[in-house]
């Protein structure tokens, strides 16, 4: 009988001790994905203060110690998420080329079935500059510095810039298929003025003088009536 309670004692003891390291196994795990969520989201506010410092001050007057004060951390903190100060603005300039080309993407996945694709440029145009000039210092900084920073720095943005191009030329292309697009009109040459002149719009746009809105319309208008079928607007 005491050998039979030794041994429950034993097989409950052993049960315990089970649910212990469960629990303590639980406890790692979430204390992991708490320490990443934590880094993540601080990796993510330096990201902001670059963006926000070097759309301002350029590359040649961002400092990590402004980056810092932005981000609300110690500036050596810093080389825990980049090993050097042009590994952060390399990022910026990434990310800013990149996330305006997935927000465009985004807004033209939600338009209605059947959308024409002249309306798809025209709805483009308005978010890019609504994403340029209001939602993202990424994307400003990106463009005021594109001809900034060394060359080095500018491959992997480059890329991503190409692939942005890319879906300006399916529209265009599109657009032109469907005979939506003035006659004999270069699209090559028009998409590339067009981006050309929307990315310049953060170097002299003031919100003072012009609202976003009036801005997006009269880019809009440049395209309409520039670029497209008279036909689209005629009586």
């Amino acid at each position: 009988m005491r050998e039979e309670t030794a041994a429950l004692l034993r097989a409950r003891t052993h049960e315990l001790a089970g649910c212990a390291r469960g629990r303590e196994r639980l406890y790692s795990a979430a204390h992991m994905a708490s320490e990443d969520t934590k880094s993540a989201r601080t990796r993510e506010r330096i990201l902001d203060a670059a963006a926000h410092v070097l759309s301002r001050k350029g590359y040649a007057g961002t400092r990590l110690a402004d980056v810092a004060e932005a981000a609300e951390v110690q500036a050596p903190a810093i080389y825990y998420y980049f090993e050097s100060r042009d590994a952060l603005i390399e990022e910026v300039m990434w990310v800013g080329a990149h996330r305006v080309r997935m927000h465009v993407e985004e807004v033209l996945a939600a338009l209605p079935a059947g959308t024409s694709p002249f309306e798809k440029i025209l709805e483009a145009v308005a978010a890019h500059l609504r994403y340029e000039l209001h939602i993202s210092d990424y994307t400003t900084a990106s463009i005021r510095n594109a001809n900034q920073v060394p060359e080095q720095l500018r491959v992997r943005p480059a890329a991503e810039e190409a692939t942005y191009s890319r879906l300006w030329r399916d529209l265009f292309a599109q657009a032109q298929a469907a005979g939506q697009l003035r006659p004999g009109l270069d699209i090559n040459v028009s998409r590339l003025l067009l981006l050309g002149s929307m990315n310049w719009a953060a170097e002299w746009w003031n919100p003072r003088m012009r609202s976003l809105a009036d801005l997006v319309k009269a880019t809009q208008d440049f395209v309409r009536y520039g670029m497209g079928h008279p036909a689209l607007f005629a009586g």
